[in-house]
């Protein structure tokens, strides 16, 4: 079983925003592939399918960003799921809009999402990281993160979650790579 988490924060007034990209991209995966209704389950909200015949949970944590780890540590626990079968999904403001990257380990860049899951699993998940664009200085980071996309940032960002949608069996049968370069060709 794989676990796929998208980071965001709960709330209509979080909707659609930059941060909130994570959210956004599990649940067009879930819709995408038909899983099963939403469960309100470990602080979170809980989809489980199958995507290229392996068993799939997707979880958005309800936590608030900063708390994510909290109710990924309980999925991941009650389900026994190891660190390398958990994807994440968030936003980066060091990529530009329309650019992912695939990685496992490393720092968590101050995102205080990633903070947490660190704290509470460890940092060695494979993390998606999309980009979301920065805007130029770092006294704008929170209400740059937390604003909506512009109408043409949304066509892209749209674009962006259909091919992550369509190419993520590349991505669960260990080809991060082609999955990158697939999504680079949106």
């Amino acid at each position: 079983m794989l676990l796929l988490i998208g980071l965001g924060n709960p709330g209509l007034e979080y909707a659609g925003t930059r941060h909130n990209i994570g959210f956004d991209i599990i649940d067009f995966i879930a819709g995408y592939y038909k899983f099963g209704p939403r469960q309100n389950k470990f602080h979170g909200q809980l989809q489980g399918g199958e995507i290229d015949g392996k068993k799939i949970l997707t979880l958005k944590p309800m936590t608030f960003m900063n708390n994510s780890g909290v109710p990924t540590s309980e999925a991941s626990g009650f389900y026994k799921i190891p660190l390398p079968d958990i994807y994440v999904f968030h936003d980066d403001l060091d990529l530009e809009l329309g650019r992912i990257r695939v990685k496992t380990g490393g720092g968590n860049g101050g995102h205080n999402g990633l903070k947490s899951l660190d704290e509470h699993i460890g940092n060695e998940y494979n993390r998606i990281r999309i980009g979301i664009g920065h805007p130029g200085h770092k006294d704008l980071v929170t209400p740059y993160v937390l604003s909506r996309f512009t109408k043409e940032e949304k066509l892209l960002a749209d674009k962006i979650t259909m091919s992550i949608a369509e190419n993520i069996p590349l991505l669960l049968n260990d080809h991060p790579d082609k999955f990158m370069t697939k999504i680079a060709g949106v």
